[in-house]
Formats: C-alpha cells, sequence, structure tokens
C-alpha cells in the first residue's frame, strides 16, 4: 500500500510539473537562449574573420620609416609601401592627402610601438592599418630568418606533451581531471535550475490549503519522499534538455564556433575518481534537495521563502572565495572547514576529487556525511511539514518542531 502510495504521489508530481506550460517555458528557454547564442556566434565569427583577413590585404598608399633595419624591400613592395625621408615627411603627406598612412618603425619593436598615422577612414575602417603595419613586419622577420619553420617556431609556441607518473603506473595529469570534475557543473546546474522547485513542491500545498486534506489520504513520509524523488526525476530530464544545444552545437558547428578539438579519446576516465565523483554529487544534490524543500515546508509563502534560497545559492558558490587554496593547498584549515561541513562539502570536495588531491578516507566519510544530513533534513521536512500543516499564515518555528519531536 506504501509503494502504491508513493508511486502515485511520484507519478501525480512529475506529471502535474511536466504539463504545465510554464514548466517547458523555462525548460526551454535556456537551450533557446544557447541557440541564439550559437548563431550570433557563428555569424559574427565568419564576419571577424572576413574582416580581419580583408584588413591585412587592404590596398591603400603607404609610406614608413625604419629604424630596426627589419622592414625588407621585398616586404615593402608586397604592401606597397614607400620610404619616407622622415617622420615630418609621411605625417605632412597624409595631411596633405597624398597619401594614405605611414608607418614609424621604432629601432626596437619589441619594447617600443609601432607609430602609424594615417587618414581616419571610421573606427572600424581604421583597423587596417594596424593589421598591415603588423604584417609587414611579420614578413620582414619571416625573410630574415630565411627558413618558414624557424620562423613558425618563433611565432608560436611549440607543443610540449608532459608525461608523469605515479610510481610505476602513469599518471592521468589534466585528462584524468576533466571528467571527474563535469560532476560539479551538472551539480551547479541542476541546483540553480531546480531550487525554485523543491521550495514550491511543498509551499504549493500550503498556498493552496489543501494540506490537511492530503494528509488525511497520505503519510507526509511517502509525500515528501515523493516529492523528492520526483524532482530528481525533472532534474534528470531538464539535463537532458539542457545537454541537447550543446552537444548539437559540438558536433555539427565546432570549427564555425572555434571550440578548441576535445579529443575525448585522450581524457582518462579513472573508475575510483569517477564513481566518488557521481556520489558526491548525488549526496549534494539531495542535501540541498531535501533542505529546500523543508525551507518550503515551514514558509508560508513563496516570497518569504526567496530569501533563503539565495542563501542556499550562496552556500555552493562560497568555497570558489578560496579556489586558490583549494587548488594549491587542500590541507589548510579553510579547506579542510569547507570540504567537511554539509552545505560547502559539495563543491568543494568534488574540485578536490577531479584534481586528486582528495583521498578515499576523506572522501568516504564526506560521502557519509551528505546522505546523512540529506537524510536528517528529509526527516525535518517531514516534521515541518506534517507539524505546519495547518500554519498557512505563518512561518513554523524551528524550535517548536524540534521540541515536539523531542515530547
Amino acid at each position: 500500500m506504501a509503494q502504491h502510495n508513493l508511486g502515485t504521489v511520484i507519478s501525480f508530481e512529475f506529471f502535474r510539473t511536466i504539463t504545465r506550460k510554464r514548466f517547458w517555458l523555462g525548460t526551454l528557454a535556456f537551450p533557446a537562449a544557447i541557440a541564439v547564442i550559437l548563431v550570433l556566434t557563428v555569424i559574427s565569427n565568419t564576419a571577424t574573420s572576413s574582416t580581419s583577413d580583408a584588413q591585412k590585404s587592404a590596398q591603400f598608399s603607404v609610406t614608413y620609416t625604419d629604424d630596426s633595419g627589419l622592414i625588407t624591400d621585398q616586404s615593402a613592395t608586397m604592401f606597397g609601401a614607400v620610404q619616407a625621408s622622415s617622420s615630418g615627411q609621411g605625417i605632412d603627406a597624409i595631411k596633405e592627402g597624398t597619401t594614405d598612412a605611414y608607418f614609424a618603425f621604432p629601432a626596437d619593436p619589441v619594447t617600443e610601438p609601432i607609430q602609424v598615422y594615417a587618414v581616419d577612414q571610421g573606427i572600424f575602417e581604421n583597423g587596417k592599418y594596424a593589421a598591415v603595419a603588423q604584417e609587414m613586419l611579420s614578413q620582414s622577420v619571416q625573410e630574415k630568418i630565411g627558413s618558414p619553420q624557424l620562423a613558425s617556431i618563433a611565432q608560436h609556441p611549440a607543443t610540449i606533451n608532459v608525461t608523469t607518473y605515479q610510481g610505476s603506473a602513469e599518471a592521468g595529469g589534466l585528462n584524468s581531471a576533466v571528467p571527474p570534475l563535469l560532476f560539479i557543473l551538472v551539480f551547479y546546474g541542476l541546483i540553480m535550475l531546480l531550487a525554485g522547485q523543491m521550495v514550491n513542491s511543498t509551499l504549493e500545498e500550503k498556498e493552496n490549503r489543501v494540506t490537511e486534506m492530503i494528509l488525511t489520504t497520505l503519510k507526509p513520509t511517502t509525500l515528501i519522499t515523493g516529492k523528492v524523488i520526483t524532482l530528481f526525476m525533472i532534474g534528470l530530464l531538464q539535463a537532458l534538455v539542457f545537454a541537447l544545444p550543446v552537444v548539437i552545437g559540438y558536433v555539427f558547428f565546432r570549427d564555425q564556433l572555434n571550440l578548441p578539438s576535445l579529443d575525448l579519446s585522450q581524457l582518462a576516465f579513472d573508475p575510483v575518481r569517477m564513481t566518488v565523483g557521481f556520489l558526491l554529487m548525488l549526496g549534494g544534490f539531495s542535501l540541498y534537495t531535501t533542505t529546500l524543500v523543508a525551507v518550503g515546508a515551514a514558509m508560508p509563502t513563496a516570497k518569504e521563502a526567496g530569501s533563503f534560497i539565495g542563501v542556499m545559492m550562496a552556500l555552493i558558490f562560497v568555497p570558489l572565495y578560496v579556489i586558490g587554496l583549494v587548488v594549491s593547498a587542500p590541507h589548510a584549515v579553510i579547506v579542510q572547514i569547507f570540504t567537511y561541513f554539509p552545505f560547502t562539502a559539495p563543491t568543494t570536495a568534488l574540485i578536490r576529487n577531479g584534481l586528486g588531491t582528495l583521498g578515499i578516507v576523506e572522501s568516504i566519510i564526506v560521502i557519509a556525511i551528505l546522505f546523512f544530513s540529506a537524510a536528517v533534513m528529509l526527516r525535518l521536512a517531514v516534521s515541518i511539514f506534517q507539524y505546519g500543516s495547518i500554519s498557512y499564515t505563518k512561518k513554523v518555528p524551528l524550535r517548536s518542531v524540534l521540541s515536539r519531536r523531542a515530547g
């Protein structure tokens, strides 16, 4: 009978939520915004690339002086540049309208800027002068070097692969940190998107004043547990919807978006760290869900519950203020406090697990703390909902609930 009631609650809550227009409006708004951003990014990148190429090859009359001795005749000829006798002559020619631009290359272009004087063509068109001056210098340097390979090395840093070992086994490095760190993104996304839903799951019955009627047919434990499970299901559904445009953008428009190539075959999936990461995320989500459900049960209106949502959101971001210590000094006192305090533990422990600084014993302790705290908050939420079933117009005092349970 209890299982039947639990299934009924889950089915009712799930379909009641996903059949509402506002749920889909809120759910689809994010992927729609991402889709718009992707389209604008593709258009912008295409236009920027075309503009950059056009500026580098822009044709206009140029004079120059070269104190560095780097500019070659071939490079000057390529850009149609004519050497001026002095900077004064170059600038005067622009003022008189006989030349479009004058470049003054300093003795040391590494420490001194290249001075460019030119006819004003507007804010965006003026960018072509700097682009041509830079290209003219680059072409000259490459000719001086005399080797395309050496010129490429001088312009671009070499690619270096670092291999490290933990004992006799090769360490995964950054490739082993990325997969478990993805759990923190999922955790943040779920909490931020479902916080309001978590509070409203119990607040709605109070605002509609149907709590007493519901409790005549259902145990409060069954009702609250069903609502929590439903929130897990809705979170999974929303995560899938939100991930869809990201996957489409990466698979079909990666080049247009200038996304760095991501070779999934290089990622190292450490089964221990992945399991720990999943359990930390699940425990953290359980704790925040049950806590916000308890807040909804205690508050008389959504307006009064809103301030508590802000506090909960702040708690998941607080560890980021000491991210430097979390990364470089995981055993610092403040990091240890954040690791074991239930409401900051998910963020701190997920980061440390991804970076490989969370030991297996610490992992077990933190996971136990999270699930134990979630169980306590679930029991508290049930008590608050039951005790506050007739408190439609005022907050349910936590002290009264605890003293009633003790009595």
